[in-house]
């Protein structure tokens, strides 16, 4: 009748085993994520109906 040392934080909550490098992780992928956004082409299509907009 011990502890479950394998059981997950609730959601919201973070053990503190790899927080730091989990959080780093996670920095480095929504900035690549984000670039390659910034870098996409936009479509031609786009482009004409933000023209008619104007």
């Amino acid at each position: 009748m011990g502890q479950d040392k394998n059981k997950k934080a609730p959601a919201g909550q973070r053990s503190s085993d790899n927080s730091g490098e989990d959080d780093r992780d996670m920095g480095s992928a929504l900035r690549t994520v984000y670039q390659k956004t910034v870098d996409e082409e936009i479509p031609d299509e786009f482009l004409d109906l933000l023209g008619k907009l104007q």
